[in-house]
């Protein structure tokens, strides 16, 4: 008989946090006070820039899965060097920019899979980001996109699946739309994820952790309201209970 995983087992797997911390010591300390309370942590640019590409290597010793969020978004050529190097230094996920177009697309795929053969490393999963998350239909009008957010999301997102991309990256209100779009196996990763208790910040478009997981998600990253936390695991732990 098939067991039913538990909600709190979901939502500790699903939670990605979001080390945007401006050092590595830092960031390493707020990591070793989630061991055992989370799966995943998340290293941007502001962390990969200060600590450098050895701070994914650090991660992963604690025992963590580790999302590098750089967004690549270049000529194939150089997403390529990217893609390898990522995959050399531990990443399990990470993602690249869907509007970097088709043949950018499709060097990712095709280079992340040829570098895990290389290196003898499992793949790492790629999602596609859509729209930031703190872009409205006003922001995108101003920088000349005529679709609506969700329309261009949705445009993006198909684009992503054609070439190999193993999910996307948008907010928490089109998750539903991405998971019908995409299927039942895609990586649905939520930014914009915030507990009831915790200000919206410069996120335009949020949800709740329990929201976004109804509405589809995988993956939800949540950052300030644990890593600006005096205890980083309560807030963890009050997240998971559904607070």
């Amino acid at each position: 008989m098939k067991t039913v995983p538990d909600r709190k087992d979901i939502m500790r797997d699903s939670i990605i946090v979001a080390l945007d911390l401006p050092d590595g010591e830092a960031a390493l300390e707020v990591a070793r006070s989630l061991k055992g309370h989370v799966t995943w942590v998340k290293v941007g640019m502001t962390l990969f820039y200060a600590a450098g590409p050895g701070i994914v290597r650090e991660l992963r010793a604690l025992g963590f899965k580790v999302f590098v969020d750089l967004k690549l978004h270049d000529i194939p050529h150089q997403v390529e060097g990217a893609c390898r190097m990522l995959v050399r230094q531990g990443a399990d996920l990470f993602t690249v920019h869907a509007a970097g177009g088709r043949a950018m697309l499709e060097a990712a795929v095709s280079a992340t899979a040829k570098a895990a053969e290389k290196f003898r490393v499992p793949c790492p999963q790629i999602v596609a980001v859509t729209v930031l998350t703190s872009l409205d239909d006003a922001a995108l009008a101003e920088i000349g996109c005529e679709r609506t957010s969700a329309e261009q999301v949705r445009a993006l997102a198909m684009l992503a699946a054609e070439t190999g991309v193993d999910g996307v990256v948008c907010s928490p209100q089109e998750a539903a739309e991405m998971r019908a779009l995409l299927g039942p196996d895609a990586l649905v990763v939520t930014p914009g994820v915030r507990p009831v208790w915790a200000e919206a910040g410069d996120q335009a478009r949020v949800a709740t952790p329990a929201e976004a997981l109804e509405a589809g998600a995988s993956h939800l990253v949540i950052g300030r309201p644990i890593t600006g936390a005096k205890n980083p695991a309560a807030a963890v732990k009050r997240i998971i209970e559904g607070e």
